[in-house]
């Protein structure tokens, strides 16, 4: 069958349950996402607020009153220097990924938690004092650099603090919380708007520090996982840590092939390397597609342009921040669908039914804008009737992102993973996640202006062209220990060409050992 489904019947059954200690631990680390979804929320409603363009980019303000009265309202916010506004923070966060991966590493989890929020707590406070353009950039990277460290260590401690049965479940925590970050986000934007004196923005920007601050208190109540102890040799600690995770009085099974997997990654000196070993390929293809296809799915176009889009399409100031307001609830409450059914039903499920319901509303979504504002993007005057249906298409498409790509685009690459690998592959999923975020975040008003309604069949094409790639080529990973996770390369109908197995597995580490002169 396409997509070879595998059995988990011949995988180990680790003991242990979702005890309230696990649930509590990854309640608290996954609010690492606040700080992104936050980021992602208020950047867009910041960026339509008047007064802030008024002070930072007034060119952009003058041709918005240009284009009042102008036939193309397609182009009323092209601005590159507005655009590098939203988007450097996803090139810092690139770079930062790249450093976090040696972070978490050798030094653990939680210290690059730790370090993500503060650095990020910083950069809430430069953009909240922010005066001119090159303190609001300044401010964006170094909260690019807090999300870079997040985005690398809270997946992979989610997936390692996790008990095999419900890690899909704690790893979508993770994705709630950034949605819960972009609803508080679309929140404070709208009751800030209305502040008299057109300084709200400030407190939109400033805000940011609640979610960082959150952060930096839960990162240093956490223990570090397990995997990270044993890595680092801490294998007293580490199995007295299992034992608390796990709320049972045996852990022996578990710990020892954690701990030979440890004694395997240290066989490798370069993992960095390594990724591009012949053995490698499939979790390195899903490291690298999963997160490109993500961001192409359009779903942060209206994430971070969301007020933008609504405003473009004829929405008033504040009937634009409702409406960006109402998406990102929708957003939250279909990722709690995600954390119910995630386990159940599987990943491949998901992927595809999101796919599908992703791909019926951008046909509506383009039909509905192309047919109002045409070539010449002129709606006239909007129906209340015709704005409801536009909102509630991208409603549903928002939902189906929400259970399916959203939360499994972070789930999925942290658990494919071998140990000896995993730090620098997490990085190579962000790298690419942020790569692509910049690029849309960049061209996205461009793109608008270029392309017109064009723009969402764009995006259409991408949606069908990932679903039919995870259709053919993901296996089912659900059900199965973290550790155990290669069984599933050898079974699929085109990975198992790559995978090696049993002795020459081993043989092929300790030449690469040789190989790369180690």
């Amino acid at each position: 069958m396409a997509g070879g489904v595998i059995s988990s019947s011949n995988t180990k059954a680790y003991p242990g349950e979702l005890t309230r200690k696990v649930l509590i631990t990854c309640l608290v680390a996954a609010c690492g996402g606040l700080i992104f979804g936050y980021d992602i929320g208020i950047s867009g409603g910041v960026t339509s607020m008047t007064p802030f363009l008024k002070e930072f980019f007034p060119d952009v303000y003058k041709k918005q009153l240009e284009v009042k009265d102008s036939s193309n309202q397609y182009c009323k916010f092209n601005s590159a220097t507005l655009t590098m506004f939203t988007s450097s923070l996803y090139l810092a966060a690139l770079l930062a990924s790249c450093v976090a991966s040696y972070v978490t590493k050798a030094w653990g989890r939680k210290i690059s938690m730790l370090t993500g929020g503060i650095t990020f707590c910083v950069g809430a406070l430069l953009n909240g004092a922010a005066v001119s353009v090159w303190m609001l950039i300044v401010g964006r990277i170094l909260l690019g650099i807090g999300i870079g460290f997040a985005n690398q260590s809270v997946p992979l401690y989610l997936s390692e603090v996790a008990p095999y049965k419900w890690r899909g479940a704690c790893n979508v925590l993770f994705q709630l919380s950034i949605t819960i970050g972009i609803l508080v986000a679309n929140a404070v934007n709208y009751g800030f708007a209305q502040i008299k004196g057109g300084w709200g923005w400030r407190l939109s920007l400033g805000g940011a520090i609640v979610p960082a601050i959150i952060f930096i208190i839960g990162s240093l109540t956490l223990a570090d996982t397990p995997n990270s102890l044993i890595q680092r040799g801490k294998l007293e600690e580490a199995k007295e840590r299992l034992l608390k995770i796990r709320g049972v009085d045996n852990v022996d099974e578990e710990f020892n092939d954690l701990v030979e997997a440890s004694e395997q990654s240290k066989r490798i000196e370069s993992p960095w390397l390594n990724l591009l070993k012949r053995k490698y390929r499939p979790q390195v293809f899903f490291a690298i597609i999963i997160p490109f296809f993500q961001q192409l799915t359009g779903m942060n176009v209206f994430m971070f342009y969301a007020p933008v889009l609504f405003k473009t399409m004829g929405f008033g100031d504040n009937a634009s921040l409702l409406s960006a307001l109402i998406t990102g609830a929708v957003n939250s409450l279909a990722t709690l669908v995600s954390i119910s059914l995630v386990d159940k039903f599987g990943r491949r499920f998901w992927f595809l039914e999101g796919g599908l319901q992703m791909l019926v509303m951008q046909v509506v979504i383009t039909i509905a804008i192309g047919y109002k504002f045409g070539i010449n993007g002129n709606p006239g005057e909007l129906e209340s009737w015709y704005s409801i249906l536009v909102v509630l298409a991208i409603c549903i498409y928002i939902a189906g992102f929400a259970w399916s790509w959203g939360p499994l685009g972070w789930l999925v690459p942290s658990e494919i993973f071998p140990l000896e690998i995993r730090s620098s592959a997490q990085s190579v999923t962000v790298g690419v996640n942020m790569i692509f975020t910049f690029f849309i975040a960049q061209i996205f008003l461009q793109m608008l202006c270029a392309l017109r309604f064009g723009l969402f069949i764009f995006f259409l094409c991408w949606v069908v062209v990932m679903t039919i790639v995870i259709y053919l080529y993901l296996p089912e990973t659900k059900g199965i220990p973290i550790e155990e996770m290669a069984g599933i390369w050898k079974e699929h109908w085109y990975w198992k060409r790559f995978v090696p197995v049993g002795d020459v597995e081993m043989g092929e580490v300790k030449d690469t050992n040789k190989d790369e002169g180690c």
